[in-house]
C-alpha cells in the first residue's frame, strides 16, 4: 500500500498568530499510494497545517519535505511546482470559461503563435478520462455542469499538473451518495497510480471507507498517528475531543425523559396552513415552550423552506401565523425578531457571519438591529454580552475584537447562537448549527440546544444527520418533497431507521403530537 520513504514529511511545524499559538511543534507525514485524513475539532491546526502545506501560510519553525527535498514555499505557486494541487469545498474554478479551459488553466499547451487550443483540448479530454469523465465535452461551459461535477473537473486538473501529492478539503459537504461513490471511485483510481491523497471530511463514516492512515490533531499540537482498520471510532473521537465518550452518551436518549415537560404548556408558536407556492405546501405547525421540534427530511425536502417562513424571511401564500395565542403577520425578519422568533441561517459562511467585522460586532448585530440604529448600544453592554456568551458558549477566541473569520468554524457558529441568544427570543429556529463542524464542537452545541430547551426556549432543530434529529428532538416534524408527511413523539425506541421508513413511505397512518 504505501512505500517505506514518505513523499510529505512535515518536521516540528509552529505557527504562530497575534494571541495564539496555531500550531506548536506538529508533524505530519504522507506517503505515496495512499488516503491519508488530518482529524480533530475545529481549532485543532488541520486548516492551518494544510495552509503550510500550500504555501498560503509561511512557517515560523519546521521543516517540509515533499519527495525528499526541503521546501520554503513563498506561495501557492511554489507549492504546485512542487507537485501539490488541493481542491477546496467551495470549487475555485471559473464557471464563464469552459470545462477544458479550467482544466488547462495555467498550464495551456503553446506553439509559436501563442496558445494551442486544439492540444489543449486534447489534453483536458486525457485528464477528464483518467477520472472516469471522457464523456464530458472539454468546450462546455463549466457552469453547464453541477456543482458535484464541477468538483470532479477540479479533481481532474491533479493529473493536468502531475501532482504527487492531492489535497481534497471537505470534498463530499455538497454531494449526494451516488456523488460521493464516484468521487471515491477516482481517488481509488489515483492512489492506485500511486498519488498521496489528503482526504480531509468530518464525516467520520466516510474517512474509515476510504482511508489508510490518519494524523489527529488537538489545540495545535501532534496527538498521534495511527492506521484507519487498526483504530475504533470511538477511540479516533476521544482522541479528537480529548475525553471519553460518556458525555455523548450521556446527552443520548436523556433528552428524550428530561424535555417531556414541554407538553405541560400552551404552544408559544402555532401555525396553521402556512404555505407558499412552488416552495412548500401548506402544513401545520406547534411548539411549545421548552421543546426541541426537529424538522427531518433529505436535501430539498422543504426544511429551509419552512423555517424561513417561520423567521418572515420569505412571505407566505396561505395559512395563519399566532404567537402566544395572538395572530400576527410575520412579513419581514424584523418583525419576527421584534416579536421574539430568531433564525440562524444554514449558510454560516454568505448569510451568517460578516467575516470583516469583529466577534463582538458580529454577537451584537440582532440586538441592535432590535433596538434601532438611532439608540446604539453602550460598549460597556456590548463587553458585558459578549463576556456572558463567550462563556457561556465556551467561545474559544483571543479577544472580542478579533475578526470573526479568524476563528474556526465551531467557534463561528457559536458566536452566531450568542448572537440570537442576545435577542431573547421565545422561538429559536436553528437551520443546520452543526453544519461542517468537527464532533467536539458538534456535542458542545448540541448539549447548549439542550439546556436552552431546559430554561424554557422552544427551538426549532433542522439537521440533515437524522441521528442528530433523533438525538436531542422532543418531537420530529417529517418532510418530503416539500410537503409535510408526519409529526411523531421521539420516543425511546424511535431511531433514524423510522425516518427513513416514513420518507420512503410518504408518511404514516396516524400521526402522534
Amino acid at each position: 500500500m504505501a512505500e517505506t520513504k514518505p513523499i510529505v514529511d512535515m518536521e516540528g511545524i509552529t505557527i504562530t498568530f497575534p494571541g495564539v499559538k496555531a500550531l506548536d511543534g506538529v508533524s505530519f507525514k504522507m506517503y505515496p499510494g495512499e488516503v491519508h485524513s488530518l482529524m480533530g475539532e475545529n481549532g485543532a491546526g488541520k486548516s492551518t497545517l494544510i495552509k503550510a502545506l500550500t504555501g498560503v501560510y509561511t512557517i515560523d519553525d519546521g521543516s517540509i519535505k515533499v519527495g525528499g527535498v526541503e521546501q520554503r514555499f513563498a506561495g501557492t505557486g511554489d507549492a504546485e511546482r512542487a507537485g501539490i494541487s488541493t481542491v477546496y469545498q467551495e470549487v475555485n474554478l471559473a464557471t464563464n470559461l469552459s470545462i477544458g479551459e479550467n482544466l488547462m488553466l495555467g498550464h495551456e499547451k503553446r506553439n509559436k503563435l501563442g496558445i494551442d487550443w486544439k492540444a489543449s483540448h486534447e489534453v483536458a479530454h486525457e485528464a477528464l478520462e483518467q477520472v472516469g469523465l471522457g464523456y464530458l465535452d472539454t468546450h462546455a461551459l463549466l457552469s453547464s455542469i453541477s456543482i458535484a461535477m464541477q468538483q470532479l473537473v477540479a479533481i481532474a486538473r491533479a493529473s493536468v499538473v502531475k501532482a504527487k501529492v492531492l489535497i481534497l478539503d471537505e470534498p463530499t459537504s455538497s454531494l449526494d451518495e451516488n456523488e460521493v461513490q464516484r468521487l471515491f471511485d477516482i481517488i481509488r483510481k489515483l492512489k492506485s497510480e500511486g498519488v498521496a491523497i489528503l482526504f480531509v471530511s468530518h464525516f467520520l463514516d466516510q474517512v474509515y471507507e476510504i482511508s489508510d492512515r490518519m494524523t489527529v490533531l488537538r489545540n495545535g499540537k501532534f496527538v498521534g498517528e495511527y492506521l484507519v482498520k487498526d483504530t475504533p471510532r470511538e477511540q479516533t473521537i476521544s482522541l479528537m475531543i480529548g475525553k471519553s465518550m460518556e458525555s455523548l452518551s450521556d446527552l443520548e436518549g436523556g433528552v428524550k425523559q428530561t424535555l417531556d415537560e414541554y407538553k405541560n404548556h400552551k404552544p408559544v408558536l402555532e401555525v396553521t396552513q402556512i404555505g407558499r407556492r412552488g416552495e412548500i405546501q401548506p402544513v401545520d405547525l406547534t411548539i411549545r415552550p421548552g421543546e426541541i421540534l426537529g424538522f427531518a427530511g433529505l436535501l430539498g425536502s422543504g426544511r429551509t423552506e419552512l423555517a424561513r417562513l417561520l423567521f418572515g424571511a420569505d412571505k407566505p401564500d396561505t395559512g395563519t401565523y399566532k404567537l402566544e395565542g395572538n395572530t400576527l403577520t410575520v412579513s419581514s425578519p424584523y418583525i419576527a425578531l421584534k416579536n421574539g422568533v430568531a433564525y440562524s441561517t444554514e449558510d454560516r459562511r454568505d448569510e451568517g457571519i460578516l467575516s470583516e467585522l469583529s466577534v463582538r460586532e458580529n454577537m451584537i448585530l440582532a440586538l441592535q438591529a432590535i433596538r434601532g440604529w438611532a439608540h446604539p448600544i453602550s460598549r460597556k453592554e456590548q463587553e458585558e454580552i459578549c463576556a456572558t456568551y463567550i462563556k457561556a458558549l465556551s467561545i474559544k477566541t483571543p479577544s472580542t475584537e478579533t475578526p470573526i473569520k479568524s476563528l474556526s468554524g465551531g467557534n463561528q457558529q457559536k458566536v452566531l447562537l450568542a448572537r440570537w441568544l442576545a435577542t431573547s427570543p421565545k422561538v429559536l429556529i436553528l437551520d443546520e448549527p452543526t453544519r461542517g463542524i468537527d464532533i467536539g464542537a458538534k456535542s458542545e452545541i448540541q448539549e447548549t440546544i439542550v439546556q436552552l430547551a431546559r430554561q424554557g426556549k422552544a427551538i426549532v432543530f433542522i439537521s440533515s444527520e437524522l441521528s442528530e434529529v433523533v438525538r436531542i428532538s422532543s418531537r420530529v416534524l417529517i418532510l418530503k418533497d416539500r410537503k409535510k408527511v408526519a409529526e411523531v413523539e421521539n420516543t425511546p425506541d424511535f431511531t433514524q431507521g423510522n425516518i427513513v421508513k416514513i420518507i420512503a413511505q410518504g408518511g404514516v397512518n396516524e400521526n402522534v403530537k
